[in-house]
């Protein structure tokens, strides 16, 4: 599934026009990433918890040359699938 077609589902199951799910599916993935970039968290009940994970600066290796390289700290986005979630792909 892609973003248009869960933008249909969206417009089908809510009774909304394709362009109000797809306004309303842009909003939420905003107001998810601003919270994230703030370091933040969202926690949807039954769906998952979405959060910012920290890696900490460690040392590579380039497949290419074989050079050992540094790569920086970072954070990055993870997400844990809550319990419904889990028990509806698990039936």
């Amino acid at each position: 599934m892609n973003k248009n077609d869960l933008i249909d589902a969206i417009a089908a199951d809510a009774d909304l026009s394709k362009a109000s799910a797809g306004r309303a599916l842009d909003a939420a993935i905003g107001a998810i990433t601003g919270e994230l970039s703030k370091g933040g968290g969202v926690s949807l009940v039954g769906f998952g918890t979405f959060s910012v994970k920290a890696r900490a600066a460690r040392q590579g290796r380039n497949p290419r040359t074989g050079e050992t390289i540094q790569i920086k700290a970072s954070n990055t986005p993870g997400f844990k699938a809550g319990k419904a979630l889990k028990d509806a792909v698990n039936k």
